[in-house]
């Protein structure tokens, strides 16, 4: 869903300079935000938006124009309900796992929303981009710290085994980042898609073989809170932290795991050429 910074001067916009201001219809703001040559690109939307949360996200849309919000306000919104959501996981019990649950899908959201209206209003840009970008840093990070502390019940392992997931989340992140960092510092364009295609055939085959087992997408927001959920709900019925300290180890080690292949594949495709 993170697409705000994907321009396309073929579209139609909509400003309220234009016309009478009139906000389009459900189905003409589809066409102006939702474009298939956004929603379309490979990698470039979360299984949530293409199951239901760009159905539901085009009213919300609709609405912040209704309202005369900016995407940028959108975004700082979509920052706070997502540090809602980590204060909330970070409290023991089940429900607090539920109204997590529930700030993700909200912050999940929003993060449609803001885009929508950027391309709705023809503002996207850099600075959509960063405040996004920053939001999820802080988001997804946070929630892995958040089951460090609901899952430690006093003891302070469990605590570091968050901070430690933690890192190394944003450290893949921060690998994905600095691509686009080193090519504009040696005066190169945006990758192609196609640019992260692995060289050697091995590698390729094994690419392609993760592809089916995606447990990656573990410490990203709307799967880590629903896994936070699944054990909280297991630790309610064993009045124990057990499954939530088991969780907390398992995406540690997949975080581990997925900075050293990530940096391999990196190096081993052609979006550093």
């Amino acid at each position: 869903m993170r697409t705000r910074n994907t321009p396309d001067s073929s579209l139609k916009r909509w400003t309220p300079e234009l016309e009478d201001g009139s906000v389009p219809s459900i189905a003409e703001l589809r066409a102006i935000a939702q474009p298939e040559s956004v929603l379309g690109r490979r990698s470039a939307e979360h299984w949530t938006g293409h199951l239901y949360m760009r159905r539901i996200s085009i009213y919300g849309t609709r609405l912040a124009l209704q309202l005369g919000l900016s995407a940028d306000f959108v975004t700082g919104l979509m920052i706070l309900v997502g540090l809602a959501a980590v204060a909330t996981v970070s409290i023991p019990g089940l429900w607090s796992a539920i109204a997590g649950v529930a700030l993700i899908q909200l912050y999940l959201g929003l993060d449609c929303v803001d885009g929508e209206v950027a391309r709705a209003r023809n503002t996207t840009g850099a600075r959509g981009v960063y405040l996004d970008r920053l939001g999820h840093y802080l988001v997804e990070g946070g929630l892995l710290i958040a089951l460090g502390l609901r899952a430690s019940d006093g003891a302070l392992a469990p605590v570091i085994i968050g901070l430690l997931a933690a890192i190394g989340g944003q450290c893949e992140t921060i690998a994905t980042d600095l691509v686009a960092v080193a090519r504009l510092t040696h005066g190169l364009g945006p990758a192609e898609e196609k640019a992260s295609e692995i060289k050697q055939a091995g590698l390729a085959k094994g690419r392609r073989l993760a592809r089916w087992f995606p447990v990656h997408l573990a410490t990203h927001a709307a799967e880590a809170s629903l896994l936070i959920l699944a054990v909280a709900i297991v630790d309610q019925v064993r009045s124990d932290v057990v499954a939530s300290r088991a969780l907390l180890v398992a995406l540690m080690a997949i975080t581990a795991t997925m900075v050293v292949l990530h940096l391999v594949s990196i190096l081993n495709s052609r979006r550093l050429d």
